[in-house]
């Protein structure tokens, strides 16, 4: 099978320089003028036993005023490496392309879908370029993890495509190892958290799913540094731009849904050793309670549809399915008073309100604007219209000779 690994690189500003208001929030994008972990996993690539797989790199802005020096800058990162497999470099100006053989081909309605800001349209990318580049298989990376297995390769192709349990795997789903080899998150659980049990939730699904046997089974949850998908999902269901965090989670549910279950496989794992968050409490839960009231709203919204699976809270137990039940209002309300106590404990009153900034969010800018469901039902359609767009071989050709 044709397979592509993508690694998307989130870059920001230099050190001494201010966010801009405008600029695209991601976890920990690198500064400009620092290092950053991009070198190391292409350097541990060097670990992997089968090489018969293309890579594309993908250089990500946190906004449009950077483009030219985070090309730059991650383009020679690519071609300063000894990369055994062949590699295409992709960034702004590679779309900007893109973008202009869609406008001469009077398909403009596609451009909207190929975008390189957000998560979820980060990851869209990671499917797309395959897709262009002919693979029947995608295995999605994150550039703050680094290879140690060398069979990893081996092992992520070993399911995709056949039958188990009288269902097609076409999705497959890693996990993350902490720099002491561990899965469990080890956190400190603090008494705000009392109504807001991410850990223990998570905690408990990795229990379940990755250290029991057997070695390949259904799961509620996914990292999106570590996904492999089947060319038949990849086409047919795409990364919702409208969530801005926890795309990878929202994914599965989608293509759940459509009737492509995620399987986990215990044995296919990946060291995960990522800088340090820099945001602040009260906005790591802001993004979890967008994620999880939009989740949460998409759920409800199911409509019975030909050819789709109602999907409901509890198939999501332990994680998400936890935070996507009918008592989410009363876990953001307490679990946000009780860290607002915290803030005001410490001398933050700003912190204290943007905690109770959270709750009046949940009630109001957090609800979907739009059916989540029948947006999705939207999404997909296009999506493939797009992705159907670029199987003929001559769209494809024009195109990758584009960007080469």
């Amino acid at each position: 099978m044709k397979t592509t690994m993508v690694i998307p690189s989130y870059w920001g500003r230099k050190k001494e320089e201010r966010d801009g208001k405008a600029d695209a929030v991601y976890d920990h994008p690198t500064p400009l003028d620092a290092e950053g972990t991009l070198g190391r996993i292409l350097d541990s690539l060097s670990v992997l036993r089968n090489k018969d797989f293309s890579l594309v790199v993908i250089g990500v802005p946190v906004a449009p005023d950077i483009e030219r020096e985070v090309e730059a800058k991650v383009s020679s990162i690519v071609k300063e490496t000894r990369i055994e497999v062949e590699t295409l470099f992709f960034s702004y100006t590679h779309l900007e392309k893109i973008h202009s053989y869609l406008k001469d081909q009077g398909k403009e309605d596609f451009i909207s879908l190929l975008q390189l800001k957000g998560y979820s349209s980060i990851r869209n990318l990671c499917i797309f370029l395959p897709h262009l580049m002919g693979s029947e298989v995608a295995i999605l990376i994150d550039d703050d993890e680094i290879f140690e297995d060398e069979r990893y390769i081996d092992k992520a192709l070993e399911f995709i495509g056949q039958e188990y349990n009288e269902k097609r795997i076409l999705a497959v789903a890693g996990y993350y190892l902490n720099p002491d080899n561990d899965f469990f998150l080890h956190k400190e659980a603090l008494p705000w958290m009392t109504y807001w049990n991410k850990i223990d939730c998570m905690n408990r699904a990795f229990e379940e799913i990755i250290n029991k046997g057997p070695r390949l089974k259904e799961t509620p949850f996914v990292f999106g540094g570590n996904a492999v998908l089947h060319r038949d999902l990849f086409t047919q269901v795409p990364f919702d731009p409208l969530v801005g965090r926890g795309e990878d989670i929202d994914f599965l549910i989608n293509a759940k849904m459509f009737g492509f279950p995620f399987f986990l496989d215990n044995e296919l794992s990946i060291k995960h050793d990522a800088p340090p968050k820099t945001h602040s409490k009260w906005k790591q839960v802001r993004e979890d309670i967008y994620r999880f009231v939009y989740d949460r709203s998409k759920l409800l919204t199911q409509k019975p549809t030909p050819n789709m699976v109602q999907v409901s809270a509890e198939e999501l137990d332990p994680y998400p399915g936890e935070f996507l039940k009918d008592d989410l209002d009363e876990r953001i309300f307490r679990s946000n008073q009780m860290l607002a106590m915290d803030y005001l404990f410490q001398g933050d009153k700003e912190g204290a309100q943007e905690c109770l900034n959270n709750i009046f969010l949940a009630r109001t800018e957090a609800l979907p604007k739009k059916d989540p469901f029948q947006h999705l039902l939207e999404l997909k359609a296009r999506w493939k219209s797009l992705m159907d767009y670029f199987s003929s071989k001559k769209v494809a050709q024009e195109v990758s000779s584009l960007i080469q």
